[in-house]
């Protein structure tokens, strides 16, 4: 996240803690990375012990939603097509939060969803 977010780059937004995971819309970075201070704080749920100011371990962006999509694209849809059989998010064991997109992927997606 560090090194490849840039500002003006427009994301995927994805819901993976529901029922059924899935696309859901697009966002612009309006942030690059900068450290997450939640991990500092030993009351938040997020504290880290060993992430400190001087070391940090944590990164976050700051995005701009830029469009929700009238329907959800979920997984077993996105699996059925072709121009995304290669996509990170697609492969089988994936757990990254944070993925490269490749742009013919991030076109087919916005071509499925009726987004521009």
């Amino acid at each position: 996240m560090r090194d490849q977010m840039k500002l003006g780059d427009r994301v995927l937004v994805y819901h993976s803690s529901t029922d059924e995971p899935a696309v859901v819309g697009i966002a612009t970075i309006v942030r690059e990375s900068y450290p997450d201070q939640t991990a500092w704080d030993k009351k938040d749920d997020h504290y880290d012990a060993a992430s400190t100011p001087e070391n940090p371990r944590w990164f976050m962006v700051d995005i701009r939603l830029e469009q929700t999509f009238k329907q959800p694209l979920p997984l077993a849809k996105l699996r059925g097509i072709a121009a995304l059989k290669n996509m990170e998010l697609l492969r089988k064991g994936s757990r990254l939060s944070v993925q490269p997109v490749r742009k013919s992927e991030f076109d087919a997606i916005l071509k499925l969803a009726g987004a521009g």
